[in-house]
């Protein structure tokens, strides 16, 4: 496996200090809502939707699952979590000395805990993992550029099997159900964002820098457009990446399918609790589109991504009881179950970024002291 130089933490002033871990300044009203918000969603999922349904005894039958199943659902979301943090300490080791399993480990588990806060797709988790990366003594641009490389590998599987299994079973080739909605939909969906991101390796390298030179002495709107530029020059940069971590074989890239096919076996087991799972190119892909509702502006997903797969399920076909049983077993192991672990480890983050704190003060401390007699001379 080829190891990529490890980059020199950075000791600039400016990355000495990158400031304090991130708060989002919540009122006591909007807090007081969201907080009504969340217990409303899941009061409503696990008791009222299972009435309407027609499942009356929604918790009776979740205690009655098969618990060798319920134990393998507990399994399979370890070892979920397990090709996360592999995926994520080998894209951020060739970044910083300073990541190492057990640093991948906390700001792993700690942007989870933040993800179950905020919604937008895990706003809250990505800006809590940008603030522990410059603690490190990365540098933005690189955090910048790896954090793109790691979405580009974990959502590449993502949507390059929605590709696959959309238009396996839209053609008959694996079997399921042809709807177009829910097979072709999806598969040109995911299609279209592997081509425009692959589309930014066209974007020549730095070319933030160069606009930024050429931006110098100019007026307002050339130094808007240099600005402007830095977005696609990293997502440029984190694209080619990612792309050269594939081509490494570098076998920490294989944690994003542990990630994705780990967790959806933990669907996998919640049917086998309760009863037949569907055909296996069903479940993943009912996932894959329940997972998109990621994108609605609701804390975690809590309700949409529930939804979202309840009802690509039943669309393909599977027992409408079976399908919210299932899946509100799925989301107790995958959802709720990892915030314990992943407020912990927001706590050992905290000590560890202490620590990395005097590492850097006493590598400046060295490395003036070393200066210092060349000076006097």
């Amino acid at each position: 496996m080829t190891q990529a130089p490890i980059d020199a933490p950075d000791l600039e002033p400016e990355d000495a200090d990158a400031g304090e871990m991130p708060r989002t300044r919540f009122t006591r009203r909007e807090a007081t809502v969201l907080g009504v918000f969340v217990v409303a969603a899941v009061t409503f999922l696990y008791f009222g939707l299972p009435q309407i349904a027609g499942l009356h005894d929604t918790w009776v039958r979740i205690r009655d699952g098969d618990p060798k199943w319920l134990f393998a659902c507990l399994v399979f979301e370890l070892i979920s979590f397990g090709g996360y943090v592999w995926l994520f300490r080998t894209v951020f080791l060739r970044g910083s000395n300073r990541i190492d399993w057990r640093a991948a480990y906390e700001i792993t588990m700690a942007g989870l805990a933040a993800t179950r806060l905020f919604a937008a797709a895990g706003a809250g988790g990505a800006a809590l993992t940008v603030w522990a990366l410059r603690q490190s003594g990365m540098r933005a641009r690189l955090v910048a550029t790896r954090m793109v490389a790691q979405y580009v590998i974990l959502y590449g599987v993502y949507m390059g099997s929605m590709v696959l299994l959309g238009v396996g079973l839209y053609t008959g080739v694996l079997h399921g159900g042809r709807a177009f909605a829910i097979t072709m939909i999806p598969a040109i969906l995911g299609g279209s964002v592997i081509a425009i991101s692959l589309a930014f390796t066209l974007v020549p390298t730095q070319i933030d820098a160069r606009i930024d030179r050429w931006a110098q002495g100019s007026g307002r709107t050339a130094h808007l457009i240099a600005k402007l530029s830095k977005a696609p020059a990293a997502v440029s940069a984190g694209v080619r990446e990612a792309i050269t971590i594939v081509r490494e074989r570098n076998g920490g890239a294989f944690g994003a399918i542990i990630w994705w096919y780990a967790d959806i076996a933990v669907l996998w087991a919640s049917f086998r609790a309760f009863g037949i799972a569907p055909p296996f190119s069903v479940l993943i892909m009912a996932y894959f589109v329940g997972m998109t509702a990621n994108l609605l502006p609701l804390p975690g997903g809590i309700g949409g991504v529930d939804g979202g797969m309840i009802g690509a399920l039943i669309a393909f076909g599977v027992s409408d009881s079976l399908a919210i049983v299932s899946v509100l077993t799925y989301r107790a192991f995958s959802f709720w179950l990892p915030t314990i672990p992943g407020a912990l480890a927001y706590f050992q983050l905290r000590k560890t970024v202490q620590r990395w704190k005097d590492e850097r003060a006493g590598e400046q401390a060295a490395i003036q002291s070393e200066v210092m007699p060349v000076s006097a001379r």
